[in-house]
């Protein structure tokens, strides 16, 4: 095995020297340093608050160095421990090293006042310029950022429905705001550091200036005060100016880092893009300043010389700019003509979206949010309702606007086919039910077909104490969705989409699935099945229930009628629970002994299964016996089934599912032995 090279094991472990470096951060403000380590210090301080700098120009997003708002604070520790060090050897030895020495003499050429001056200049623009307009500019972003949240995540659940984006895409995207919150919420408290070093940094050279001058004339007996405030001052201004540079290193990122939220590039790249890009800009600064060099009376050479640099500089992007043009209109001519060569796609075109939503120009307002529109926000509610109801996921609907629609229209399409459609009045409401007649344009509910009207807001009240239901035309289209999806839910499910059921239930609950698929049933056979419990509006939810019947019966049978039977004997409580009354009743209509033998000697077969050969006569009577015996029971306002035997079932339903396909039909297997059954009328022929 080779030998880990010695850098690498250092990177390994470097968390562990971060850590130890914190902590002597800490120990330096109490262990006395060398002065030549001092030194190797100050240098390193200086070179980290150049990089930290570097960083942010170069960041194309504030997220890209979140770690910053820690950084600053661990920076500002260790410059304040820096301070503490060298304080204490100008007070004890009155010198602290090279670095402050001679950053003094080079800077402020060996006069101390001018270089406090220099030093007050230094911390005024830091402190109240660069910090408070970052400390600004951080509380603002903060405030805002965590107001914007709500907005911002309710515009990903509304692209994620319309099929814009992903549930990875929308994942990523609402940790990144959350990610925001957090970033700026820290950096609002971490430029207080920076204020607060600012001041302490002010304080700590006079501190120094005066404990210097006292001890200098106390302790050191030096020969007067000129030479006191000539050493301890110059000592005490160089270390202030050595702290502030990196100080107002760390103070100018603070700024850059927290006003570039809106930008994609790095800071250099967004100047040159933005401030030099247009030449005409450029050439109107040249021309005033050679202007202004040539008026008598204002110095000519600095005015003519930048003049001169600008007015090259407009010639030389005119030149570029053109030539840009130039390649654009090349390449793209060139792009065209291979396109015209290639073969022409058609792959796109055969892509069908599952759910389509299709608004006349007059409903647009319905999803516009900035109109008041939630449309989009009730869609995400209406998947949820559909995965908590019927089991299934309904994969994101896709919305658009057909001019060719008329304005009041909508369309919903499934798998491109039109099945439904509606007309919606904005600025009015649907009113149903109730008694009396009320002023409106008489229409129905695109839902169920109910008798209606469309009211104005004036007659809503009105409405309303005539005991009618007043909804507004969100809530209509919502609805009409819903029954939409529930109705055509067996449909909707792909296969696909069993397959992630089922995937999802394996995680759990391995040994079911692993028992039916794939060696007893083919995935096909699994999704027909579903699809016939969705057809009749059983919910799937219970998939585990559905699974265990399936492997209790599939190695005896595998007619997918037989297997449906079975299943929806297994899920006997949850289809009685869906038709049971307030008072644990299910009221049903029974088939006469006759009828079922009819049903039952008609039933044929053949290779590819079973199916339902009725003279068309007899078929006739019986339907029309159900519905006069369903009629007869619609006084009692109440959810009437068809209960038969389970052999018949499957065909009687057959049967009436186009006449009375809201009429459901279950088998005696299929009741609960708790729940009370009362027979309120017979089919007969």
């Amino acid at each position: 095995m080779p030998t880990m090279p010695w850098y690498q094991r250092i990177v390994k472990h470097l968390d562990i020297l971060i850590a130890f470096g914190i902590i002597g951060i800490v120990l330096l403000m109490i262990i006395p340093l060398h002065p030549t380590l001092l030194d190797l210090l100050i240098v390193f301080n200086i070179t980290c608050s150049l990089v930290v700098l570097l960083v942010a120009m170069y960041n194309k997003e504030p997220l890209d160095f979140s770690v910053f708002p820690s950084m600053l604070l661990i920076m500002t520790l260790f410059r304040l421990a820096l301070n503490i060090s060298s304080t204490r050897l100008i007070l004890l030895d009155g010198q602290a090293g090279q670095v402050i020495q001679q950053f003094g003499q080079f800077v402020i050429g060996g006069n101390p006042f001018v270089g406090f001056v220099i030093f007050l200049i230094l911390v005024i623009i830091q402190f109240i310029v660069i910090t408070k307009g970052a400390e600004r500019v951080a509380e603002v972003a903060a405030r805002f950022t965590l107001d914007a949240m709500p907005g911002k995540q309710m515009s990903i659940d509304a692209d994620l429905n319309a099929g814009l984006l992903s549930e990875e895409d929308a994942r990523k995207r609402r940790s990144k705001i959350q990610r925001e919150a957090d970033f700026y919420g820290a950096m609002d408290g971490a430029s207080k550091f920076v204020k607060g070093d600012a001041i302490a940094s002010i304080i700590i050279t006079i501190i120094n200036i005066l404990g210097g001058m006292a001890v200098g004339i106390l302790q050191q007996n030096m020969s007067g005060i000129g030479e006191v405030a000539q050493t301890y001052t110059l000592l005490t201004v160089g270390d202030g100016l050595v702290s502030q540079i990196p100080a107002l290193l760390l103070s100018t990122a603070t700024g850059i880092i927290v006003t570039r939220a809106a930008s994609d590039n790095s800071l250099g790249d967004d100047l040159i893009k933005q401030v030099f890009t247009e030449p005409k800009i450029v050439a109107i600064a040249a021309t005033v300043l050679v202007i202004l060099g040539l008026v008598p009376g204002l110095p000519k050479l600095p005015f003519l010389t930048i003049g001169v640099l600008l007015a090259v500089l407009a010639y030389l992007q005119t030149r570029k700019k053109r030539q840009t043009s130039m390649e654009s209109s090349f390449e793209a001519a060139k792009a065209e003509a291979d396109e015209i060569k290639k073969p022409e796609s058609v792959y796109s075109l055969l892509q069908l979206d599952p759910i389509e939503l299709e608004l006349g120009y007059g409903l647009i307002p319905l999803v516009d949010s900035k109109q008041g529109g939630d449309l989009l926000e009730r869609l995400v509610m209406i998947r949820r309702q559909c995965a908590l109801e019927l089991g299934i996921v309904i994969p994101p609907i896709r919305i658009r606007d057909n001019m060719q629609l008329p304005p009041s229209n909508y369309v919903l399409k499934l798998r491109g086919i039109p099945l439904a459609r509606g007309d919606i009045m904005m600025n009015q409401y649907l009113a149903m039910g109730g008694d009396g007649s009320l002023p409106g344009i008489p229409t129905k509910e695109p839902a169920f077909g109910l008798p209606a009207v469309w009211i104005s807001e004036t007659v809503r009240e009105m409405a309303e104490l005539a005991g009618y239901t007043v909804v507004d035309p969100p809530s209509v289209l919502a609805t009409h969705i819903t029954e939409f999806l529930k109705n055509n839910a067996a449909e909707i499910l792909s296969r696909q989409d069993v397959k992630a059921l089922l995937d999802n239930l394996k995680k759990d609950h391995p040994a079911v699935v692993e028992e039916v698929l794939p060696n007893t049933l083919s995935l096909a056979e699994v999704h027909k099945i579903l699809g016939s419990l969705l057809k009749e509006n059983i919910p799937i939810r219970d998939l585990l229930t559905i699974m265990e019947a399936l492997g209790d019966w599939a190695p005896l049978t595998k007619d997918p009628v037989l297997l449906t039977e079975y299943a929806r004997q297994k899920l006997a409580r949850q289809i009685g629970q869906l038709f049971t009354d307030d008072e644990g009743k299910i009221y049903c209509v029974t088939l006469d002994p006759k009828v079922e033998e009819i049903i039952q000697n008609s039933i044929k077969s053949n290779e590819n299964g079973t199916y339902l050969a009725i003279d068309p006569n007899t078929a006739q009577e019986i339907i029309k016996s159900l519905n006069e015996t369903i009629e007869k029971t619609g006084h009692l306002g109440k959810q009437v089934i068809v209960l038969a035997s389970p052999v018949i079932r499957t065909y009687f339903r057959k049967l009436i599912e186009r006449i009375a396909p809201q009429v459901p039909v279950l088998s005696y297997n299929e009741i609960a032995a708790h729940l009370n059954v009362e027979s309120i009328g017979m089919v007969k022929i």
